[in-house]
């Protein structure tokens, strides 16, 4: 997350543990709840002002407004300035390292199955 990546607080990547723990989809009901924490729940997605007034939950109090919108354009997607379920647990993901590398790993486990099933 380049725009504020300098001065948010580190952060241990839970994911690819709470992955291991509850699977698939358990891992998915856990982010549809975090994003239902952080959305503004009028408008049913995440806005920078949803995210300041939730900030403190996250260990993020000390963020500045124009960082809290860095991070909701970081996601993104579609341009609308907030970010829906979608975005959120798209941001979720590539904001994981190890959910990634393991996701990758898993990727190729599955192409070289497909290569070797088709005799290749």
């Amino acid at each position: 997350m380049a725009g504020f990546s300098k001065t948010a607080p580190d952060f241990e990547d839970l994911l690819p543990a709470m992955a291991e723990k509850l699977g698939g989809d358990g891992l998915m009901r856990e982010l549809c709840n975090g994003f239902e924490l952080l959305m503004d729940k009028d408008k049913g997605v995440i806005t920078a002002a949803s995210l300041k007034s939730n900030a403190a939950m996250l260990g993020l109090q000390d963020l500045r407004d124009d960082e809290l919108a860095g991070m909701v354009r970081e996601g993104d997607l579609d341009g609308d300035g907030a970010l829906n379920e979608m975005e959120f647990c798209v941001l979720m993901f590539r904001l994981s390292p190890g959910l990634m590398e393991e996701s990758h790993l898993l990727l190729q486990e599955i192409l070289e199955q497909e290569l070797k099933t088709a005799g290749f």
